[in-house]
């Protein structure tokens, strides 16, 4: 019987060396992927931090584009209401032209006198 707690005894200190050892061998390896996530950790820092440099310079552009463009536009509105404002007129005068040509007996043709020369003028509309 001593003999045989004797052998339990030596496969239980075998089995805790080998249990030992795995640990030992498994926390050797979790101590390497610890070490290459810090290292992975500190080269995304760096790249966001240069990135957001990146980022920052790039919105101080965009709004130096921005107020640049807003500007070119304040400075061109009243030339864009000018050339509608003509366009209107343009409207009014080609409306008033046809509406006289609609009173005329021939619809096709507005006479007109030529004062200098005393001929007729003759504008065909389509």
């Amino acid at each position: 019987m001593v003999l045989m707690i004797e052998w339990s005894v030596t496969l239980a200190a075998i089995a805790f060396i080998f249990l030992v050892i795995f640990l030992i061998l498994t926390l050797r390896k979790l101590m390497e992927t610890i070490a290459e996530t810090k290292e992975t950790l500190t080269d995304a820092r760096k790249s966001v931090t240069s990135i957001t440099d990146e980022a920052e310079e790039l919105i101080h552009e965009a709004n130096k584009i921005s107020d640049d463009v807003k500007g070119k536009m304040e400075a061109v509105d009243p030339l864009i209401e000018s050339v509608h404002d003509v366009g209107d007129m343009l409207h009014d005068v080609t409306s008033s032209i046809k509406r006289t040509a609609l009173k005329n007996e021939n619809r096709k043709t507005i006479h007109t006198q030529d004062k200098e020369q005393n001929q007729p003028v003759r504008i065909k509309l389509k």
